[in-house]
């Protein structure tokens, strides 16, 4: 089956692009575009696309707080949300990431990566190497500690012993694969275990755990991946 997207972006000849690009793709079908945010949250309400790709900066609705809305829609397939922005430190980044989307591109990405970046998106995982989500989390976590943003960890309170330290190791950069053998459990075990963290902490991808395991502080900017 096709991976059904939705572009989002004010710009028609951004649009066009984004969609000559992906129309090569046999298992890529662009099903609507939007102009703005709100207009991507009604075709998001009446497609159900499984990627939305968004412009941060649109009028009427900006892409985060369309974000916000795609996500609030509730159902058990939510549309992932691909964000496109033009610094690879915009302060939107983490705002979107807080709003639930999935994954941020530059759009100066090459095209074989925004392909592959909608499709690792689509398959259910945030696409962000590491690396490059712990230097954002690191630069905007330290702007919320000077402005005094609470954490509260109680959130975690309704993980089982071994949900929170599987948590901690999605949280510094682990494959399921990875987190299986560290922990001597089978990997379908630890999916088992990653998709009742998900449920318990209203989290639909890596990425959004990943954010909020820095917002606890269940692990620091430096925290390197599990040894």
């Amino acid at each position: 089956m096709s991976i059904t997207v939705v572009l989002a972006d004010d710009e028609q000849m951004v649009r066009s692009g984004l969609r000559l690009i992906l129309e090569t793709e046999p298992d890529i079908e662009v099903v609507g575009e939007a102009g703005d945010g709100g207009e991507a949250v009604e075709l998001t309400r009446r497609l159900d696309p499984d990627v939305v790709l968004m412009d941060v900066q649109m009028p009427i609705m900006n892409g985060i707080e369309a974000t916000r809305a795609i996500v609030a829609l509730g159902r058990d397939e939510t549309s992932r949300v691909l964000i496109l922005t033009t610094f690879d430190l915009d302060e939107y980044v983490y705002e979107g990431f807080k709003a639930g989307a999935s994954g941020f591109l530059l759009k100066r990405t090459p095209a074989a990566d925004l392909v592959a970046g909608i499709r690792i998106v689509a398959a259910g995982d945030g696409m962000i190497a590491p690396s490059v989500t712990t230097r954002l989390i690191a630069t905007f976590r330290e702007r919320d500690e000077r402005a005094g943003v609470p954490r509260d960890p109680a959130v975690l309170d309704d993980l089982t012993a071994r949900e929170h330290e599987v948590l901690v190791l999605v949280a510094r950069g682990m494959t399921n694969g990875g987190i299986a053998t560290h922990l001597f459990l089978s990997e379908g075990t630890v999916k088992t275990h990653v998709k009742r963290i998900f449920s318990k902490l209203g989290l639909h991808d890596r990425t959004q755990a990943v954010i909020l395991a820095y917002e606890v502080g269940l692990v620091r900017p430096g925290d390197g991946p599990a040894d």
